[in-house]
């Protein structure tokens, strides 16, 4: 076992992980944080994603003891109970999900896609939305989700 220090919304963690536990593995298992989901297991579906360091990733991919001294941030940290995230609310208002599986990987990488474009194109919220996977939607509703939350987020709404 090996103790790493990981900060994960905005919580400092003191966890020891296994050589050849994921950063999923410990989300889930360690943290008890089950809104970050496990897919395919190989980084192509995106129901893992979280952002580390200011960059979104696939927590299926990235081993646990890569992640001291990294700060962490799951589809928890984003928006809370009492209140939702600007996307978060597009995505209940607009029908931007199904069964629900891909949503906390589509909310985190709409998230990430608002900080870095506050008013991205339909192209680029299909490109910031590549390595996310829907079975269920077709993605048109997920867009409009997107860009709902952009116009919102644009007139003042929380970012």
């Amino acid at each position: 076992m090996t103790q790493i220090e990981v900060t994960v919304n905005g919580k400092q963690e003191r966890i020891e992980v296994r050589p050849s536990e994921t950063l999923l593995e410990m989300i889930r298992e360690r943290l008890h944080l089950t809104g970050t989901k496990e897919g395919c297991g190989m980084g192509e579906c995106g129901a893992c994603t979280v952002i580390m360091d200011g960059e979104t990733v696939n927590s299926c991919l990235i081993l646990a003891a890569e992640v001291d001294g990294k700060s962490i941030v799951t589809i928890e940290g984003i928006g809370s109970r009492e209140k939702l995230h600007p996307v978060q609310e597009a995505f209940v208002e607009h029908g931007g999900m199904q069964c629900g599986f891909c949503t906390s990987g589509m909310v985190v990488s709409g998230t990430y896609l608002l900080k870095k474009y506050p008013r991205p194109t339909e192209e680029e919220i299909r490109e910031g939305l590549a390595g996310n996977f829907c079975r269920c939607t077709g993605y048109t509703k997920i867009i409009e989700s997107i860009e709902a939350a952009a116009e919102t987020m644009s007139k003042g709404g929380e970012s």
